[in-house]
């Protein structure tokens, strides 16, 4: 009969690992010698007689996996992500409760989430969550919250999922009020509540918010409070209410001065900061802010960065300094080369040679990044009214009458067009003239000469009403 030297023996808690146990040691009996003409062992670890069974196998069709960390090794050792999604979710349905299981479930959770998420399977990571509701009365609530917004942030990163996103937090919503799991819900709300912005649904998402922002500010929860003032910010900016803008991102900024705010938080209300300034044409101060969330963002390599910068280069060209936009490009810039910055180099090549058809160009070339970005597009509109407001009167200046097809001709651009700019810029007085339309003329007239004498007549009649209020006075305290 063989023995097993203790020293060889497995541990207590591998023992109470029966898949462990089964896959890397035999099955024993263990037989005790009970003759009484057995002479005791002084060796305080006296060997144990066993019988060697064969080794114990696992059945791969069984409804369940044992939730031990060796089923996670089976998944990751899985030939194809739908083999490993199947032992994962065999795993979850392991009954097991003990904080072992709990943990190894949790890391499953995670595991899966980022395989489904690979696979581009939004719906059944919808259907994981509401799967693992009894689950969750098992950890604790800030496991749970964890949890949750892993996987929304998992459904968040497959494409083209927004309406998905919308109806998983608000069946979220409403599973977290009859939970009365109050920190998740919040949190939740104010996902949903971004996700609604990002569909244009601003009503709603400013009905959510209004009673949201509410209820954490009577909860004093500083975090959450700069998450969802910001986002009021951004939501009012929209809505293209500048002052209730500024009021929300101040009440964002007074509650992260308050406390610590991880960078990319700071970031984002750097770069919310300059967006309205930049609307108020406050480009400097603006400049300023997208430097500060440019630098936060590439220490973070975020995405965001190129945004930032793609702004700062806006900001150069909107103060005529539009020839700083290649030193920027060429020293901070080198890795985030591509269609974003292209774009804003091909504005400021075109506006440094006043060039309206090279801006058209660009417009129409880089319409995703120009046109399709709502900041870029309103502030390169106000800049190429003004580029054609600026070339017009260059090139009409020399004439007292002139065909508007000869000026069309000239700045290169259809008639229609020229002529509907230069009836506006003769209502807005940027030049004194008027259009004949019957011969398609533009007639300039030459600047009335003012004359001086009714100015120093006006300032002559002031003069003496002085003159006369002094006297009135003066005869007053004689008369007293």
């Amino acid at each position: 009969m063989k023995t097993l030297d203790p020293t060889l023996w497995p541990k207590s808690k591998d023992l109470a690992n029966p898949f462990l146990f089964s896959q890397d040691f035999f099955r024993i009996s263990i037989v005790f010698p009970h003759t009484s003409n057995e002479t005791p062992r002084r060796s305080l670890s006296p060997p144990i007689p066993i019988i060697v069974t064969p080794p114990l196998r696992i059945d791969m069709a069984s409804s369940n996996l044992p939730a031990t960390s060796e089923s996670l090794d089976l998944a990751s050792e899985a030939k194809n992500r739908p083999e490993a999604i199947t032992i994962l979710y065999r795993v979850l349905d392991n009954p097991a409760s003990s904080s072992e299981a709990l943990r190894v479930k949790e890391q499953a959770i995670a595991k899966l989430s980022e395989l489904l998420r690979e696979e581009n399977r939004g719906e059944d990571l919808r259907g994981l969550l509401t799967t693992l509701r009894p689950f969750f009365s098992l950890i604790p609530k800030a496991k749970t919250a964890k949890i949750v917004r892993g996987i929304i942030d998992s459904v968040a990163k497959i494409p083209n999922t927004t309406d998905l996103q919308i109806s998983l937090c608000k069946e979220m919503v409403e599973w977290t009020r009859s939970e009365k799991r109050t920190f998740l819900r919040q949190r939740v709300e104010a996902r949903l509540a971004a996700l609604l912005m990002d569909s244009k649904e601003y009503s709603e998402a400013l009905t959510l918010l209004s009673g949201l922002v509410k209820e954490v500010r009577r909860l004093d929860d500083k975090l959450l409070l700069v998450d969802i003032d910001l986002l009021e910010s951004k939501l009012h900016f929209s809505l293209r209410n500048l002052p209730k803008a500024k009021a929300a991102l101040t009440a964002a900024r007074t509650a992260a001065n308050a406390i610590y705010v991880p960078p990319a938080q700071q970031g984002t209300i750097d770069l919310q900061s300059g967006i309205l300034h930049a609307e108020e044409k406050d480009y400097k101060t603006a400049y300023s802010y997208f430097f500060e969330a440019f630098e936060a963002f590439n220490a973070l390599d975020d995405p965001r960065a190129v945004y930032s910068l793609k702004y700062m280069l806006l900001c150069k060209i909107m103060v005529n300094q539009a020839d700083d936009v290649a030193g920027i490009i060429s020293s901070k810039a080198l890795k985030f080369l591509g269609p974003e910055l292209d774009a804003m180099k091909a504005v400021a090549d075109a506006y440094s040679k006043r060039s309206l058809k090279l801006f058209e160009t660009a417009l129409q070339d880089f319409k995703a990044q120009l046109d399709e970005d709502p900041i870029v597009h309103r502030h390169l509109s106000s800049l190429y009214d003004t580029l054609l407001e600026q070339n017009l009167c260059r090139l009409i200046e020399p004439f007292s009458r002139v065909e508007i097809g000869h000026i069309a001709s000239l700045i290169e651009l259809p008639v229609d067009h020229v002529e509907k700019k230069l009836s506006q810029m003769i209502l807005d007085k940027k030049f004194a003239g008027t259009l004949d339309q019957g011969v398609g003329c533009l007639i300039i007239f030459d600047d009335p000469k003012t004359d001086k004498i009714f100015p120093a007549t006006l300032e002559t009649i002031q003069n003496m009403g002085k003159v006369v209020d002094s006297l009135f006075v003066r005869s007053a305290k004689i008369m007293a």
